[in-house]
């Protein structure tokens, strides 16, 4: 039996068991790419115990008659409008008929597929308005959707298979996330698209921390980075920054350290002067922490990662997970959500891992492949001192020393711009490593407050338990 065949049964098999449940009853409301994910449902026997309506509008004034006017077509604002109205207006024609014994929902989603001469980028924001249990307030559960593969039939199948995955998958994988976001990717090429926004709300949901479920996609591989804003939202990437430069560090920040914050203060300064003043306010300071820094042992310490991302959100910090460990697809990455300047923090310690060998031994062109990548569009390094503890060597950009096969690559880097000096003088903090501040907090030295803000305070009793 073919792959496509197998597909097709686990797919009408699940469309086939929420025909048969007497409780889930609501209305599909698709823009974009046509009825996708009502399809199965028609396919399937029983249809008429789940869908009490179907709606396609591709005209812009029926669209907007029906939901009101809006910005972009494709964006979260327009499914909110849409899922307001579908759900409203079901409630007003059957809740009194049939409320006692329904789990109403509304599905619906506004896509981008690829059209005649269209070069993309396609995407879908999903959505469903639905009920935990009859005669309760709504929940809602939202997504964004990159689809990778430049084919309509494809991204068709693709929508439409994620839409009845991702109804089966509220009403009978809610309780375990991680089977949740497996079940929402079911019988799908994980080539074929991206999940990189997932979100829940409403009834049900209100003591939820969505940053779990959005570490969950990145996890398991269905997203290469998710971002929480410094108030603890999860934002969707591209919107969030979309056309805003971007300043950011990478590293585990276990502990966040005094360090961290002054050497991206230093950064910033020296950013803000390629700037012009219109820009200054919309530059977004990112924390970016690779998932190998979340890890222990095989697993994610979720106590770690939410304790990391409060400390970073009370600092005003931006953070973004990722499953990236090699810089240039940090950069090329960074590059698809905006295409304004892009500063990345590095301190000497990294900016000399960039030129071992083993990062660039899977990427065409080996290191000169791998640093052309990092450089792509306006990204630039901005380079902070380091010093040598043994022998008290005060290193920066200009007086670095590149390995010896790599000294002319590294001189025009620096001649060109693209490696940037930043000055950083608070000697004392670079004396500290974080880990030796971990050694600190774990023998009870008190010293090791100076070395870290009041905010990550609170990390320092959950790493004092901590096995080594």
């Amino acid at each position: 039996m073919s792959a496509d065949t197998l597909t097709f049964a686990a797919t009408q098999e699940k469309a086939f068991r929420i025909n048969m449940d007497k409780r889930i009853y609501g209305s599909f409301a698709e823009i974009g790419a046509g009825q996708e994910t009502a399809n199965w449902f028609f396919r399937s026997s029983g249809a008429a115990g789940t869908v009490a309506k179907t709606i396609s509008a591709y005209d812009m004034t029926v669209s907007d008659t029906l939901y009101g006017p809006v910005r972009r077509y494709v964006s979260q604002e327009r499914l909110e409008q849409m899922m307001d109205y579908e759900y409203t207006q079901l409630m007003n024609r059957l809740g009194n008929k049939r409320g006692a014994d329904t789990c109403f929902f509304a599905f619906c989603n506004t896509v981008k597929c690829k059209g005649y001469r269209d070069n993309g980028p396609w995407s879908a924001w999903i959505g469903v308005r639905f009920q935990l249990k009859p005669e309760v307030p709504p929940s809602d559960f939202v997504m964004h959707v990159r689809l990778l593969v430049p084919d309509h039939d494809i991204q068709m199948r693709v929508l439409g298979i994620l839409g009845v995955n991702t109804l089966y998958a509220l009403y009978y994988k809610r309780d375990h996330m991680d089977e949740f976001v497996q079940s929402v990717a079911d019988n799908l090429d994980r080539g074929m698209f991206e999940v990189d926004f997932m979100r829940f709300s409403g009834n049900g949901f209100s003591m939820f921390d969505n940053r779990l479920l959005a570490l969950e996609l990145v996890r398991s591989g269905l997203s290469e980075a998710t971002l929480f804003c410094p108030d603890g939202r999860v934002a969707q990437p591209a919107d969030f920054l979309y056309k805003r430069p971007i300043l950011l560090m990478r590293g585990s920040f276990l502990p966040i350290c005094n360090i961290h914050l002054e050497m991206m203060d230093s950064v910033r300064t020296k950013f803000m002067e390629s700037l012009p003043p219109e820009q200054h306010e919309k530059v977004v300071d990112i924390c970016e922490i690779s998932l190998s820094n979340l890890l222990r042992g095989n697993d994610v310490d979720l106590l770690d990662f939410i304790d990391r991302a409060d400390a970073l959100a009370a600092l005003g910090k931006t953070v973004m997970v990722t499953n990236i460990t090699h810089f240039h697809q940090l950069s090329t990455l960074l590059n698809r959500y905006t295409k304004e300047p892009v500063a990345i923090a590095l301190s000497i310690g990294l900016l000399n891992e960039l030129f071992k060998d083993k990062w660039a031994e899977s990427t065409p062109g080996g290191i000169l492949g791998s640093m052309g990548l990092c450089f792509v569009n306006k990204t630039r390094f901005y380079v902070t001192p380091w010093i040598n503890r043994k022998t008290g060597e005060f290193v920066t950009a200009g007086t670095y020393n590149a390995p010896e096969k790599y000294h002319y690559l590294y001189k025009h880097l620096l001649d060109t711009g693209d490696v940037i000096a930043v000055p950083y003088f608070n000697q004392k903090l670079l004396f500290r490593t974080p880990r030796d501040i971990i050694r600190m907090i774990k023998a009870d030295d008190l010293t090791w407050q100076e070395y870290v803000p009041q905010a990550a305070y609170r990390m320092a009793e959950h790493l004092k338990n901590q096995n080594d």
